[in-house]
């Protein structure tokens, strides 16, 4: 995945997400593609950058990314 497809499905997850739960939704991001954004070229902030999101959920990326070492995805 590059950072064009990244950044499609965290848009589509953020802008999607139920009222309250748009952190959620980029943590989940995070635990469900830990793998594609360690191996893109591109940060976690220009991710949520190109997804038209708030570049400071990068960091909220990072958490989910974090994560994703200790969890499962239901």
């Amino acid at each position: 995945m590059d950072e064009k497809d990244l950044s499609d499905k965290l848009k589509e997850m953020y802008f999607n997400s139920k009222k309250g739960e748009t952190a959620t939704m980029v943590h989940l991001f995070g635990v469900k593609y830990a793998k594609e954004i360690s191996e893109c070229d591109c940060s976690p902030k220009e991710i949520a950058r190109l997804a038209g999101i708030p570049e400071t959920y990068g960091t909220e990326i990072n958490k989910g990314r974090n994560l994703s070492r200790y969890v499962v995805v239901k």
